[in-house]
Formats: C-alpha cells, structure tokens, sequence
C-alpha cells in the first residue's frame, strides 16, 4: 500500500507580507509542517477542498478561487467568480461535490456557487440574504453569516449566524438549484454562534459560541420531513468559565478528530486549546484539558491524520504552531519553534489527488 501525502493549506488575510495561501509539506509521523511554496489569493481567508481531492477553494477579495492541486499539492489557478456581495469567510462543499457554499459574515449573506466536473467555477445558483436584529453590542447588532455547512446526509444547509444568534437550516432543492428555509435554531441571545461540525455517524452537531464561550451538543435526526435539532449538553471552553474577565475571550477554532473519538477548540483572548473526550453512542463530551498554545489569537486548528498531533494558526502572533498530543497525561508538548506566516486565519490538512479517497477523509472534510 502507497503511503499517502498530505499537504496543508493555510489561508491568510494579504495585507502584510502574505501572499494569500502557504503550502506546508506535512510530516504526520513527526508532527510536522515545512514551507513548499506560497500561492497568491487576495484575502485567502477561507480554504476548502473539493470530495474528489483534485480542487482547492479560496476566499478572495474578487468573490471565490478554485485552483488545481497536482501530485505534490501544488496550486494551479483556474478561474474565479464574483460572488455578486461582500468578500467570504467561509465556505464548504456538498456532499455530492455539485455546490460550493459560501458564508458571508459582512453582508449576512449565504451563497451557492456552481461547480463543474473540469473543477472551473461556474454561475451562481442562488444567494439569500439574512434578516434580523441580534442583541445591541457593537459587533454583533445585525446578520453575519460565519460558516455554512451541510448536514451529512445532503438534506439541509446549516447556515450559522453569528450577529443574530440563529443557525438558519435550509433545504436544498436539487430541481431548482435554490436554498429554501426549513427550520431555524434559535441560540442564547449573545450567544454568537461561529462554526457547526458533525459527529462522523451524522447523528450530533456541536455548535462552538464565540461571545459565551462555550460548545453545545445537539442530537440531529434528517429522517422526517423537517429536520430535528435537540440540545443535549452545554460546556464551557475556558479555564475558568466563572473567570470574571471571561467577557475578553472568543472561542474560535473547531476541530474533530477523523475516528471522531476526540473534538478541540481554540479560544482566542487567554489563547488556549481544550480537548474533550466524545462519546460515541450519546455524543456526549467530556472536557480532559486547556492548555496554553504560546500564540496570540488562535483562530483556528487542525488535528493532523493520525491524531496524535494539532496544528494552531494563531493570527494576531502572525505564528503555526504545532503540538504532539498525549491522551495519557492530558498534555499538549509543542514541536520546535513557531512557524512565522503572516496573518493566518485558517489552516486546513488534506491528502494529496489520488484515484481512492478514503470514507474517513471524506467526513474530515
């Protein structure tokens, strides 16, 4: 058997020394990354791959970029598509590789993107605009869109708003190519939801809320007529979630293991990770530990394929910062010194094309 490559992509903000996307050699056995090459994005914010391997997404100031990655990773652009709206800052694909979402936090808009077999980008299908107000603090008094993603089974489209306090479910009507609403998830006012994953078997969603720096646990169930979201559990990110400086954190990063035994969090002010224990049959979590990751804002995380180590992209320390992670002691124990890249925001890890893609890489995804 072929040993697979793997290859990580870090999206930055350009308006330093960054050039848009840093492309990083990974070393799964060691833990490590070693800069290959860098590959220009304006704003490349967000990154995401397509099912089949072949395509890499990028946010960009002109709308949306869709590059080629060959053999060793590398990026080839081939075309991009104005988004008809404000820059992106996230995106995702569906399950069927048919669609590329894409979150609006500016303008609280979710828009769906054509794409074609050949990887090019093609019209946009439909893009709906969020209403509403949320609570009256500065930052967070009118609709921003921060992640969209869809339910495992291909059903629905949830659509997280972090100004208003809702995930938006939507529908996707395969006939007509359009988002139509299905159900909304309310959350604790100031709450700001930011990121929704699900479990490997599609049966939980956790939920991480930057303002009350906590994650919630729902059970999800796709099989009636409209889908069903159930609060099971609420724990904290912090250290001390009774911390009366608590206010001055926002948990950010939401990583789940690819056996899906284990999910992390990042939570940018006291600049921590928390890894928590997931229980399978009830999707339950246990927290094991917060620990330090010696950066500054940490946006984002990934858990590298064995599992056995995560990589920080810290932004406002302009630092990757890579760990090995023992289950044993609950410690994290960082490998080497910081990687210097310039306002990171997002870090993502994916194999390399190939004729094959695992199951389990397909639900990292």
């Amino acid at each position: 058997m072929v040993e697979k490559k793997y290859v990580a992509y870090v999206g930055s903000y350009t308006h330093g020394s960054s050039k848009g996307i840093q492309v990083f050699d990974v070393n799964v056995e060691e833990g490590t990354l070693s800069l290959r090459s860098e590959t220009p994005a304006s704003n490349a914010s967000y990154v995401a791959c397509s099912k089949n391997r072949k395509y890499l997404y990028s946010i960009e100031d002109e709308g949306v970029a869709v590059f080629a990655r060959d053999h060793n990773g590398d990026l080839t652009r081939i075309n991009s598509v104005d988004i008809d709206g404000m820059r992106g800052c996230f995106l995702a694909t569906d399950v069927d590789g048919k669609y590329l979402y894409v979150a609006g936090y500016h303008d609280g808009k979710v828009t769906v993107v054509h794409t074609h077999q050949d990887g090019r980008l093609g019209s946009l299908m439909d893009g709906v605009f969020h209403t509403g107000l949320g609570s009256v603090a500065e930052r967070n008094f009118r609709p921003h869109v921060n992640c969209v993603r869809p339910t495992p089974d291909n059903k629905y489209l949830c659509a997280v708003d972090n100004g208003i306090d809702q995930v938006k479910i939507y529908r996707i009507n395969k006939r007509t190519n359009k988002l139509e609403l299905a159900d909304i998830l309310r959350c604790p006012r100031e709450s700001g939801p930011r990121i929704i994953r699900f479990s490997k078997d599609g049966r939980f969603a956790y939920i991480i809320f930057e303002l009350s720096n906590e994650i919630k646990v729902y059970s999800y169930d796709g099989s009636g007529k409209n889908p069903e979201f159930e609060l099971l559990q609420s724990i904290t990110t912090l250290t001390d979630e009774h911390d009366s400086d608590a206010k001055h954190n926002a948990a950010s990063g939401l990583a789940l293991s690819i056996d899906g035994s284990h999910l992390f969090c990042t939570t940018a002010g006291e600049n921590t990770v928390s890894m928590y224990e997931v229980d399978k049959e009830t999707g339950l979590l246990t927290k094991k530990f917060t620990l330090p990751i010696s950066g500054d804002y940490p946006k984002d995380l990934v858990i590298f394929p064995d599992g056995n180590h995560i990589a920080v992209a810290n932004q406002s320390s302009n630092t990757v910062t890579t760990f090995t992670v023992d289950y044993e002691k609950n410690l994290l124990i960082q490998k080497g010194r910081p990687i210097k890249v310039d306002s990171p925001n997002c870090i993502n890890m994916w194999s390399v094309p190939r004729d094959e893609i695992d199951t389990d890489e397909k639900e990292h995804n």
